[in-house]
């Protein structure tokens, strides 16, 4: 842990008017309060600032920056690069940030960034209404939309960002604002995809949209059809209406079964979910066929089993160009076939639909606005040795690059250098370091995939 001074009245200035918490180091739960999904991720912060609203959250801005302490921040915790924590600063926790009003007359709502997508998919269901949202219901609500939130509803109604109204942000200098198409217009486009690095989001307005019950799960095949089974993918996603989301998905069954799975979700009319999806049904036929009806609910939580908190994980992203090609369908089953640990995975979300009629300029997303697959590398494994499951992944990211673009998710992003980050952010990157130059100068929020001022 770093050697961290802190001027003692400023501190007790700072408890005395917290509505949430302050945790020490030595105080019994700070070692559980500084732990993050990621298991890898091991990190000491000198202090953690249990925030219970923007006030809260303002608060300890200010007495970051008095103190000239680094900060990161930390919704859900569930990025793999950890970038939440961070080692002898403080720590503004967001997780008691709960507060969740459905308006059903407007269809919208107001969510806290302290939400878990299975607790936000969980309130919006008692008034049949969604939006876009992960695939793990642990998922934090606002890591996921400040990245631009890929997910099963994305194909009907875009990427999360594409339904958000509004936000309440706490700036470097502490200020409390609210941004949307009216309202600091120009801070309303960077946190539409930029990530962190403009200020605290501390509450999300989004439209909400009809979601009924669902028509999705997945088939299952062995590994030795997957070139079959990629091509099919291929193949059938290429016409896939908007109400359709597909997934391919490398991994191995609990009964040690190499498989390669297509998962998907269809929103639209149950009948005609039928007739959509009855190829994947014939196609094979697949080991197991686990499509059926299901809430909303039902599907943000199907595979959270297979990622749980406290696994160790490394992964590595990319975007295909164009379609999925047959040299790439190869590399992708060459480098899958030599997984390292029974719990790595590889998963192939398409990207199409609504979210790709939306222009590259208009949020600050530009990677995902052409129709397109994403690969995402997700090495895991229980304490062992790390190095042979993370060269496994690099090793399975550098086979790809020849059919990647430049750009990708950012929410998909490691550790990364900052041509890579550039390259995501594309066309937009000039506009949002000028919104970075205007409203965190000094890079106070620099614990995210950092977009660095020049002032």
């Amino acid at each position: 842990m770093l050697d961290v001074r802190i001027d003692q009245q400023a501190l007790e200035d700072l408890e005395a008017h917290l509505q949430g918490q302050l945790i020490f180091p030595s105080d019994d739960n700070y070692d559980k309060a500084r732990r993050v999904w990621n298991g890898m991720i091991d990190r000491y912060p000198a202090l953690i600032a249990r925030c219970a609203n923007a006030a809260d959250v303002a608060s300890v801005v200010r007495f970051a920056q008095s103190q000239h302490l680094p900060a990161s921040v930390r919704g859900g915790g569930h990025n793999v690069a950890g970038i939440s924590v961070c080692d002898g600063g403080i720590l503004i926790d967001l997780s008691l940030m709960k507060a969740i009003q459905v308006d059903p007359t407007t269809q919208t709502v107001w969510a806290g960034a302290g939400l878990l997508l299975g607790e936000f998919v969980r309130e919006t269901q008692m008034f049949g209404l969604g939006t876009t949202v992960g695939t793990i219901s642990p998922t934090g609500l606002s890591g996921l939309t400040l990245g631009g939130g890929i997910g099963w509803l994305m194909g009907k109604y875009g990427l999360t960002v594409d339904s958000l109204l509004a936000v309440e942000i706490v700036t470097a200098d502490g200020q409390v604002l609210r941004a949307s198409a009216t309202e600091h217009p120009d801070l309303f486009w960077g946190v539409r995809g930029g990530g962190g690095n403009f200020g605290v989001v501390t509450s999300f307005k989004f439209q909400l949209h009809p979601v009924g019950t669902l028509l999705a799960g997945m088939v299952v095949h062995p590994m030795a059809r997957a070139r079959e089974v990629l091509r099919f993918y291929r193949e059938y996603t290429s016409n896939a209406p908007d109400e359709l989301t597909c997934l391919a998905i490398f991994a191995t069954m609990p009964d040690g079964l190499a498989a390669v799975i297509i998962a998907l979700c269809y929103c639209g009319p149950l009948d005609e979910g039928e007739r959509v999806i009855a190829p994947v049904r014939k196609f094979g036929p697949p080991l197991v066929d686990l499509i059926q009806p299901m809430s909303y609910l039902d599907l943000t939580t199907m595979i959270d089993m297979t990622l749980p908190n406290g696994r160790y994980y490394y992964d590595k992203s990319s975007t295909l160009k164009g379609e999925l090609s047959d040299e790439a369908i190869d590399t992708l089953i060459a480098s899958a076939s030599s997984f390292t640990s029974p719990f790595s995975q590889v998963l192939i979300p398409h990207v199409h639909g609504a979210a790709c009629r939306i222009a590259p300029t208009a949020t600050a997303v530009a990677a995902l606005r052409d129709e397109a697959y994403v690969i995402e590398i997700i090495a895991a494994w229980e304490k062992s040795e790390a190095r042979q499951h993370i060269e496994w992944a690099r090793a399975f990211w550098e086979a790809m690059e020849p059919f990647a673009t430049r750009g990708v998710y950012i929410n998909f992003l490691n550790d990364e250098k900052e041509e890579r980050i550039r390259a995501s952010y594309g066309i937009n990157y000039d506009r949002l370091v000028a919104l970075k130059n205007t409203y965190d100068p000094t890079n106070f929020f620099h614990f995210n995939q950092n977009i660095k001022p020049t002032v």
